[in-house]
C-alpha cells in the first residue's frame, strides 16, 4: 500500500490554521513527502496510552543558582492554649486546625465525635452545595476510631491526628470511587491509594470522603451538578478545586486538598474565602492522582487559615519515586518566626485600573507590618502564550476521548470548555511546541531576576501575568482571604490566552457580600517565610474568622 497523498489544497488550509505562508514551491514539494509524517502520527495513536503514563522529559523549575532549603530542625507550630471546647458545634466545626489538633492531642475533643460533627454538616447542607462526591462515613468513623484508641495509649502521629479532611476526587482511592468530575469515569473504582493518601492515614488524619471536582480538573461543573459558593449558592464555587474549597468555607470537614494545573487552589479559594496554598512544582507527590498536565499539575491544602496549610504541607511534604516530577525538599516552618528585614514587591500596574478596595486595603496591611514594600517590574514577555502548552498536554492527557467521540459525554460543552480546548490542540504545532518551552526558560529567568530583588510579591489573584507566569515557573502561591465586597452573581471560570477569568460581575439583580482574597508568590522551596508573611498579614487584616451566613 502506498504512502498517503497529500493535496496542496490541504497544506495551505492548514497554513492558516498554523499561522504561516509558504510558497507554491514550498507546497509543491511537501505534498509528495508529508503521507510519511502522518503514517508516523496514525501509527502512534495506536499505542494505548494511560493516564498514569508519564512524559519522557519532566519539569524541574530550579535553575542551575536556585538554592535547596536544607533541614532546620522541627517544625514548630503554635504551641498557645486553643481554650475551652465550645458548647456549640458549629464553633468547633469552623475552628482552625492548631485549635482542633490541640483539643483532639489533650483528650479534650475525640476523632469520633469531630467526624460525627462533620458527617452531619455534610448530610444537612451538601444537598445545597454539591460540593462532594463521595462520602464514607463507615471508613471515616473506623479511622476516627482508631486515632482516638492511640490517644489513650499516648501516641500522637502529628498536628493532624484525627482531624477528618475531604480529598479531591482525581486522587485514588482503594475500592472508593474516584470519578474525576467526569461522565465517562464517574464508575471508576481503583484498587490502589494515591501517596497522598496514604501519608494522610499515617498522619492520622480521617478521610470523610472525596470533594467534587470540576471535570477533568476545569471549572466547578461535574457529573453531579454544579458545586456552589457557599457565600452565594447562586453562583459556582469556581476553579476545578471546587468541592475542596466550598466544602472547608462550608465548615464541612477541617481541611481539603486540592490541585492546580492553573488556579485550581487559588481561584476557588478567592472565590469562597478559602485559604489556599500552591506548593512549589514537585514539593507533593502527584502518584496516584488524575494527570492533566505532567509539567504543571501541583497538589496543595486548601484550609481556614494560613497556618493550617503549613500544618497540612508538613505531611505531604516529600520526594516519591512514583512521580516523575517529584523533588526531595526540606520543609522548614517556625510559626513564631518573624519577618524583620523582609522586602515585599508589588506591581504597580496590579493595584492600578480595576483593582478594587480590598486590593488596596491589602497593600495597606502589608505596609503596616513594619518590612519594606517596593515596586517591581517584569520583563515584556509574551507569558500568554504560554497557555498553548497547557492546551497541548491536557489535549494529550485525554487524547482517546477526543478520538473515541466520548468528550461528548461530558456535560460542559461551551466553547471554552474541554472538548472543544482539546479539539483545538491537535492544530498546535509540534515546532512551537518547542520554542514555547524555551520561551517557558526564559520566563523561568525572569521570575528568580524578580525574587532576587524581593522575597515575596503581592497582589490581586489576577495580577498581571503572575498567575500563568508562576504556574509555570513552579513558584509557590498563598493565597489568603482579604476582605468583602458586595457583587451580584458571578459567572463561572474560562481560561483565556494568558488568564483564567472567574467570571465578570452581573450589573444587575441582588447583591451579595463575598470573600475577596490576596495572593503572596515566594521563592522556588521557601514555603516556610512566606507562610510567616501570611500569619502577619492575616492577623493584620482581620476577616479570617467571618463565616458564610448561608444555612448552618
Amino acid at each position: 500500500m502506498g504512502e498517503r497523498q497529500v493535496a496542496i489544497e490541504d497544506i495551505e488550509a492548514a497554513e492558516r490554521l498554523l499561522g504561516i505562508a509558504q510558497t507554491a514551491r514550498e507546497r509543491a514539494q511537501m505534498a509528495g513527502n508529508l503521507g510519511g509524517q502522518i503514517e508516523a502520527a496514525v501509527a502512534r495513536r495506536k499505542v494505548a496510552l494511560a493516564n498514569s503514563a508519564p512524559m519522557a522529559l519532566r519539569f524541574d523549575p530550579r535553575l542551575p543558582t536556585t538554592p535547596m532549603p536544607a533541614p532546620q530542625g522541627p517544625l514548630r507550630f503554635s504551641a498557645a492554649d486553643p481554650g475551652p471546647l465550645p458548647d456549640d458545634d458549629a464553633d468547633i466545626a469552623f475552628a482552625p486546625l492548631p485549635r482542633l489538633s490541640a483539643w483532639i492531642a489533650s483528650g479534650t475533643l475525640s476523632s469520633r465525635r469531630l467526624t460525627e460533627l462533620y458527617l452531619a454538616r455534610i448530610e444537612a447542607l451538601d444537598p445545597m452545595l454539591k460540593c462532594w462526591a463521595r462520602v464514607t462515613p463507615g471508613r471515616a468513623l473506623a479511622e476516627a476510631e482508631a486515632a482516638d484508641r492511640l490517644l489513650e495509649q499516648g501516641v500522637v502521629l502529628g498536628p493532624l491526628h484525627g482531624i477528618p479532611y475531604g480529598l479531591k476526587d482525581l486522587f485514588d482511592t482503594r475500592g472508593v470511587t474516584t470519578g474525576w468530575g467526569a461522565e465517562p469515569f464517574r464508575d471508576r473504582i481503583p484498587d490502589t491509594d494515591a501517596t497522598i493518601v496514604h501519608k494522610l492515614r499515617a498522619a492520622g488524619a480521617v478521610l470523610l470522603g472525596k470533594t467534587s471536582v470540576g471535570a477533568l480538573a476545569y471549572n466547578d461543573i461535574w457529573y453531579g451538578g454544579q458545586t456552589r459558593n457557599p457565600w452565594n449558592l447562586n453562583e459556582g464555587s469556581n476553579g476545578s478545586s471546587a468541592g475542596s474549597a466550598a466544602a472547608t468555607a462550608a465548615g464541612l470537614c477541617g481541611f481539603a486538598i486540592g490541585t492546580e494545573t492553573l488556579g485550581s487552589i487559588t481561584s476557588p479559594s478567592q472565590r469562597c474565602g478559602t485559604t489556599g496554598l500552591r506548593p512549589t512544582f514537585g514539593r507533593v507527590s502527584r502518584a496516584g492522582g488524575m494527570a492533566l498536565c505532567w509539567s504543571l499539575d501541583k497538589v496543595g491544602p486548601i484550609c481556614r487559615g494560613v497556618e493550617d496549610t503549613a500544618m497540612v504541607l508538613s505531611v505531604l511534604n516529600g520526594g516519591d519515586l512514583a512521580d516523575r516530577g517529584s523533588i526531595d525538599a526540606a520543609f522548614h516552618f517556625d510559626a513564631g518566626a518573624g519577618i524583620a528585614g523582609m522586602r515585599l514587591g508589588y506591581l504597580p500596574e496590579a493595584f492600578g485600573e480595576g483593582a478594587t478596595g480590598v486590593d488596596h486595603a491589602a497593600l495597606a496591611a502589608a505596609r503596616r507590618l513594619g518590612i519594606e514594600v517596593v515596586e517591581v517590574a517584569l520583563p515584556d514577555l509574551p507569558y500568554g502564550a504560554l497557555m498553548n502548552t497547557l492546551y497541548a498536554e491536557a489535549a494529550a492527557a485525554f487524547e482517546e476521548l477526543t478520538l473515541s467521540g466520548a468528550d461528548d459525554s461530558l456535560t460542559w460543552q461551551d466553547d471554552v470548555a474541554w472538548p472543544n480546548t482539546f479539539r483545538k490542540a491537535r492544530f498546535l504545532s509540534a515546532v512551537d511546541h518547542v520554542q514555547l518551552d524555551r520561551l517557558r526558560y526564559q520566563v523561568m529567568l525572569a521570575l528568580d531576576g524578580l525574587f532576587d530583588r524581593v522575597d515575596a510579591l503581592i497582589g490581586p489573584f489576577s495580577t498581571g501575568p503572575m498567575l500563568v507566569a508562576s504556574n509555570f515557573t513552579g513558584h509557590p502561591c498563598l493565597h489568603l482571604r482579604a476582605g468583602f465586597e458586595d457583587l451580584p452573581t458571578r459567572g463561572g471560570a474560562a481560561l483565556e490566552a494568558g488568564n483564567l477569568s472567574s467570571g465578570a460581575a452581573g450589573r444587575t439583580g441582588r447583591r451579595f457580600t463575598v470573600p475577596q482574597g490576596v495572593s503572596l508568590w515566594g521563592r522556588l522551596f521557601q514555603e516556610g517565610p512566606l507562610l510567616n508573611l501570611g500569619m502577619a498579614l492575616e492577623r493584620e487584616l482581620g476577616v479570617a474568622a467571618r463565616r458564610p451566613g448561608f444555612p448552618g
